[in-house]
């Protein structure tokens, strides 16, 4: 499906997924129109996973200025390593976010309406002013030789419990439930008392520091906040920002105790870091190590990516434009 074509208009791409759970086939057909009036449209929809990336990886040799998605923070992490696939470049085609997903983590960090329609004439307004914002991104490298694999993160990446959280509601959504905040505290509070508790098998190794042992888990952030439960901003690492390195927040303790007191820290905007005898913190990194005593849960964006025992993690500057 494409629109009128016109040469003096922006040559766009929209990526569709269309089972996105915030939208509706009325909804897209509206958002569909509206951009179609301001830019070059080709509409494609997204069928299986990583269909996105392929779709983006052709892109920029397509000759398409801007890249747009209507869908999830996986629809949308898809797309950007699609657009990434040889690298950083100025050539490679700008990006634009339409919130469809559950959580919109992505496109709410980037100051965009958490509604569809209006997340789209916001975009409409910054197309026509010229409005892009060059964000820098989060790399992970994991395995070995031809077994070695990397992928981008736009907002956060984790190991060991949020981890192991993500991958259960994964297994809870493909039995057709949906993804609300209340199916992830179920299944935070159910993995809890599932874990175990006496054995962290994380360690951090940064350069030129000490390596920390014995956390439990590791929460590796791009910006802040990282994700949201319902209205409320989560913010473990709130001096995160997409101009800076990465933050990381690790737990070397899964006491209840410990546990309560880092979730009223880190509920609702606030500026100070959280603060605690079990934290660990670090701000604006280039790079750093989780190292994994057994395969640990690992992902990246809130998609589960698979039990590693090493991954490596980098701050990628100034990676990407964004319409905004």
């Amino acid at each position: 499906m494409s629109g009128t074509k016109y040469a003096d208009k922006m040559r766009a791409l929209l990526l569709v997924n269309p089972k996105a759970t915030a939208t509706n086939p009325r909804t897209r057909d509206v958002l569909i129109r509206a951009l179609g009036a301001a830019v070059d449209l080709t509409v494609e929809e997204t069928h299986y996973r990583g269909h996105a990336a392929h779709l983006a990886m052709s892109a920029q040799a397509k000759g398409y200025d801007t890249v747009a998605v209507l869908g999830g923070d996986g629809t949308i992490n898809e797309t950007v390593n699609g657009l990434l696939a040889e690298g950083v470049s100025s050539d490679v085609p700008a990006l634009a976010v339409i919130p469809g997903g559950s959580a919109n983590v992505f496109v709410r960090a980037l100051g965009l309406p958490g509604d569809p329609i209006e997340a789209t004439g916001a975009i409409l307004e910054a197309i026509r002013a010229g409005g892009r914002r060059t964000i820098g991104l989060g790399r992970a490298r994991w395995g070995t030789g031809s077994e070695s694999s990397e992928r981008y993160f736009t907002f956060s990446a984790g190991m060991g419990y949020d981890a192991e959280v993500i991958r259960a509601v994964e297994g809870l959504r493909s039995a057709g439930y949906r993804a609300t905040p209340t199916l992830y505290v179920s299944a935070a509070l159910r993995h809890y008392f599932m874990t175990d508790r006496r054995n962290p098998g994380l360690t951090i190794g940064r350069p030129d520091k000490p390596p920390v042992e014995g956390v439990y888990l590791v929460i590796v952030s791009n910006t802040s906040p990282w994700t949201y439960l319902g209205s409320r901003p989560v913010y473990p690492t709130p001096w995160a920002t997409f101009e800076t390195g990465i933050d990381l927040l690790g737990l070397r303790k899964l006491r209840l105790a410990t546990l309560l007191n880092l979730i009223r820290q880190i509920l609702g905007e606030r500026a100070a870091l959280p603060a605690g005898r079990h934290i660990v913190q670090a701000h604006n990194q280039g790079e750093f190590t989780l190292r994994a005593r057994r395969p640990m849960a690992f992902q990246l964006d809130g998609d589960y990516i698979g039990e590693q025992e090493s991954v490596t993690f980098q701050a990628i500057p100034d990676a990407i434009n964004v319409i905004v």
